[in-house]
């Protein structure tokens, strides 16, 4: 798999039948690896390590329902009293962030209400703040510390 510019971490690869499994400490089940997977691993160990994100308070494949449809948010963060305050959309590497990458992550926040999103393929990461007219968003620097916005 492509180096991220991501923290390294002791991944728990296996391989079966063919595929290659990664272990997700937040789901505690091995997943097959693909690049979004890829992504996503490194990028919640980035969370836990470097930005002090509970484990417990992190949610991967979040099911929302949106207009009638079933959708899944790649990784959801949630404060002290399990309320929804960011939400996290993978792509692999291969995949450039573009606008339509920040609609769907805006189209998820319509049933979560969050005032973090961010956006990542393991090689740029964008996040924004929701602001309070919840139609416009300010560009974070980097990622905020958990503390910074469970007391969101």
């Amino acid at each position: 798999m492509q180096a991220l510019n991501l923290p390294n971490y002791q991944k728990k690869l296996t391989h079966a039948d063919g595929k290659t499994f990664i272990y997700d400490t937040v789901r505690r089940k091995k997943v097959v690896l693909t690049p979004e997977e890829w992504v996503r691993q490194h990028f919640v160990n980035y969370l836990i390590t470097e930005k002090n994100y509970p484990k417990e308070r992190i949610a991967n494949e979040v099911t929302v329902s949106l207009n009638g449809m079933t959708r899944r948010c790649d990784t959801v963060v949630y404060n002290r009293y399990l309320e929804p305050v960011a939400i996290v959309e993978y792509k692999a590497p291969t995949v450039p962030i573009s606008q339509d990458v920040f609609e769907q992550i805006t189209r998820y926040n319509i049933c979560l209400r969050v005032k973090i999103l961010i956006v990542t393929n393991g090689l740029e990461h964008y996040c924004c703040r929701v602001n309070d007219d919840g139609l416009t968003y300010t560009y974070l620097k980097e990622v905020p510390e958990y503390g910074e916005i469970a007391e969101t």
